[in-house]
């Protein structure tokens, strides 16, 4: 019988709370949380923007303008080592400044850095990988083409016209 009272005293969380004043505290913070999204790739392109004309005074003028640690900021350490797959990913979708597809990266990577996708043994699988983790840290977007084909497009440069299909066409042509 004690129970049964106990069972029935119970308050569910939603008939505590005032809902409605909870969706609006959750919809402020979602609100918050894309602005955020926002600022974040508005100074990941203005990071590139400045890492880029670093590097480019460094092959103008020589890399002996550049100390030690200048040398790290734009990425110009002599490590030897190739960049990254996401780091390359990610700087293509930053130059390109149109919806890119994954086959389109590959075909970049085979001709310029070969030796990037050689360590890998589905090297559009792990494209794909790396352009969805950059979706899912709100760099870039993925799109569609009229024909159903996926793209992505960085998240900066994200426009109504960048989406269109013929954009999609495009492919690694256009890359550089």
């Amino acid at each position: 019988m004690e129970n049964e009272q106990k069972e029935n005293v119970a308050i569910k969380p939603s008939e505590s709370y005032d809902v409605g004043h909870v969706q609006e505290v959750i919809r402020q913070v979602h609100d918050k949380l894309r602005g955020l999204m926002r600022q974040r790739a508005d100074v990941m392109k203005r990071i590139g923007t400045v890492k880029r004309t670093i590097a480019g005074l460094a092959d103008l003028f020589g890399d002996g303008v550049l100390n030690k640690e200048r040398m790290e900021l734009p990425d110009r350490k002599n490590s030897g080592r190739q960049p990254g797959l996401t780091k390359a990913c990610r700087m293509i979708l930053m130059e390109a400044g149109r919806p890119v597809s994954a086959r389109d990266i590959c075909e970049y990577f085979q001709q310029k850095m070969p030796s990037l996708l050689a360590r890998n043994k589905d090297p559009m699988a792990s494209v794909t990988t790396v352009l969805n983790r950059l979706v899912n840290y709100g760099e870039a977007q993925a799109v569609f083409s009229g024909n159903g084909r996926r793209a992505w497009v960085w998240v900066a440069e994200s426009s109504s016209s960048a989406r269109s299909e013929s954009a999609v066409g495009n492919g690694a042509r256009q890359l550089r």
